[in-house]
């Protein structure tokens, strides 16, 4: 099984942006621990700030891996390009959020990509993404 884990902007500053909200760990330093927990699966990564290059990965991969975990950071809230691209994928697309955005700003609470993806994890921290890997593998 194979697994791509989409991460888009600002996620590459995790352990030093808002610790408050988003924990004191990296995610390079997390993604060691799901390879770990899941070795019969091939995890792959990637993580952009361009929404473009966000809808081009998924786009190379998205009709070959079992299952795609994305957390589009902002562009979940504003990305209808994002939405199209999931839509066009054979692979399902699982929405993870690290933070619960329903207890954060209102404009958070509104997600554009949600209609697209076969769940929505959030509010769970780094441990969304192993709940949506579960939910992908189960």
């Amino acid at each position: 099984m194979k697994i791509l884990i989409v991460n888009g902007p600002n996620l590459n500053l995790l352990g030093q942006r808002e610790p408050g909200i988003y924990g004191t760990s990296s995610f390079e330093s997390y993604l060691p621990t799901l390879r770990q927990r899941y070795p019969d699966v091939e995890i792959d990564y990637y993580q952009s700030n361009v929404e473009g290059e966000l809808i081009n990965r998924m786009q190379q991969d998205g009709f070959t891996v079992d299952g795609i975990v994305l957390n589009a950071g902002a562009y979940t809230h504003t990305s209808i390009a994002l939405y199209d691209c999931i839509r066009s994928l054979k692979s399902p697309v699982i929405e993870v959020h690290i933070s619960n955005v329903h207890q954060r700003e209102p404009f958070r609470h509104h997600s554009y990509l949600s209609p697209a993806c076969r769940g929505v994890i959030c509010g769970f921290g780094l441990d969304s993404y192993r709940l949506a890997i579960e939910a992908l593998i189960g």
